[in-house]
């Protein structure tokens, strides 16, 4: 399971220094090959909420191999594309795949894992590949793009997936017969409805950091809002809904919901202005600007193993969650006093081994309390609400930083203008101003509630 979220998530950042490469060998203009990145996020948040209600109904099991075959067979499609439009249209079944998988492994995690301890555990891990995941996928899409050539970052995605494939029914126990061979409707209309609405939303919000495609984007995200909100009446008169709305009427769930959204908001930009930062303005290669985001994978997978099962045993998950978000925070503020020139291990590598550990806490903090929260047969589609709004989040913190960044600089400014470097650390301000936002409402939404603060208590004093 881990090393399939490890793929998922390598794949929102492995393209992008492959990028120039793909423009070239498939005669790719800046504007078709914003579509190689954003096919693959959109699909892949666009399509988590019904990934999720469909884990619920059929099993997660049998989502997560339908999923990861998907992902597979995607992934070779990609590697093996010989035109623009067959690599954008993989990248979008990827998406799906990824849609399928992410609440599939959750509630595979939480059915496996049922001991305190071995849960921790492998939740912790779990959060370990999703912050691993962009540092790791920045290096290795350098490295064999170099090597072995762009169609190399798709392709050795298949060999894994096929080998995870092969082993999940051995590995991954059965579903419940309750839901293998389910016949339960999945709300048709809600799942057009809400998955164009996301689709629509983030569309949108891309198109909003090209200044040519601003109005365009505007009238996008009023036909968002309609269709949003048509899916919130939808679902609250449907009898089998894709998103029950009582969902959001359980604290945890709304709270993990958008502290998530801020949690995306705030790290998936700081590494495309790092990179921005390391190349443009220090000039460092593809390889060696991956290799300088390392240690964020590094420490990601220490910390999981050593340090975050323990921290959730003693302090519980929204304290660790808001050690993430704090440390996180830390890193990203770090950053914004980027010096012109760079002393790369006094000011990279502090921040990055601050961020190495706060990913992780965050992404096992922001998702437990929601997934513990609610009946089993509502994991599915809790774990999809509160991962599409990282998605989501993603999205909108891309587009806020770039444009941030771009209004400081200003026009025609070069890279190696104080300018350029002054709007590189609004960005990075702006992010770490993000994640002390999601540390506040961390304190204020997820605070245990008297009931169960008092049962706590009343447990403990019977132990002793």
């Amino acid at each position: 399971m881990t090393a399939v979220e490890l793929l998922v998530f390598l794949d929102t950042s492995v393209v992008n220094i492959a990028l120039p490469q793909i423009g070239a060998g498939l005669h790719l203009r800046e504007a078709g090959l914003s579509w190689v990145t954003n096919a693959y996020l959109l699909a892949f948040g666009g399509c988590m909420l019904i990934g999720g209600r469909a884990t619920d109904h059929f099993g997660a099991r049998r989502m997560f191999q339908i999923g990861l075959a998907l992902f597979t067979l995607a992934s070779a499609a990609a590697g093996l594309a010989v035109a623009p439009w067959q690599l954008i249209a993989a990248r979008a079944l990827q998406g799906i795949g990824g849609a399928m998988l992410i609440p599939a492994q959750l509630a595979l995690l939480l059915r496996t894992f049922t001991e305190p301890d071995a849960r921790r555990r492998a939740f912790g891990v779990w959060g370990a590949m999703g912050a691993a995941g962009a540092a790791i996928g920045t290096s290795a899409g350098g490295l064999l793009t170099q090597t072995l050539g762009w169609p190399a970052i798709f392709l050795i995605n298949v060999p894994i997936g096929a080998i995870a494939l092969i082993l999940s029914p051995r590995l991954l126990a059965a579903d419940p017969a309750r839901t293998v061979g389910a016949t339960a409707r999945l709300d048709l209309p809600g799942a057009v409805v809400g998955t164009a609405g996301l689709l629509t939303l983030g569309y949108a919000v891309g198109a909003l950091a090209d200044p040519g495609t601003r109005v365009v984007a505007a009238g996008l995200l009023a036909v968002a809002v309609v269709l949003l909100g048509g899916f919130a009446v939808i679902e609250s008169r449907a009898r089998e809904p894709l998103v029950p709305l009582r969902l959001f009427g359980i604290r945890e769930v709304t709270g993990s919901t958008l502290v998530n959204a801020l949690v995306g908001a705030a790290h998936v930009p700081a590494f495309a202005l790092l990179a921005l930062y390391l190349q443009q303005t220090q000039h460092y290669g593809p390889n060696r600007s991956g290799l300088a985001v390392l240690p964020v994978a590094v420490a990601a997978l220490v910390t999981s193993r050593t340090v975050i099962p323990g921290l959730l045993k003693r302090l519980g998950a929204r304290q660790v969650l808001a050690i993430g978000l704090a440390l996180q925070a830390a890193g990203l503020a770090w950053f914004a006093m980027l010096p012109s020139t760079v002393d790369y291990v006094a000011d990279v590598l502090p921040a990055a081994l601050l961020l190495g550990v706060g990913l992780p806490a965050a992404f096992v903090g922001v998702t437990a309390p929601a997934v513990t929260a609610v009946a089993p047969a509502d994991t599915g589609v809790t774990s999809g609400v509160v991962n599409t709004a990282q998605r989501i989040g993603s999205g909108l913190g891309v587009t806020a930083a770039l444009v941030l960044a771009a209004a400081v600089t200003g026009t025609e400014t070069p890279a190696t203008s104080p300018a350029y470097l002054a709007g590189l650390r609004a960005g990075f301000a702006m992010c770490a101003t993000l994640a002390l936002l999601g540390l506040l409402l961390t304190l204020i939404l997820l605070r245990p509630s008297p009931s169960k603060a008092a049962a706590t208590l009343a447990v403990s004093k019977g132990r002793h």
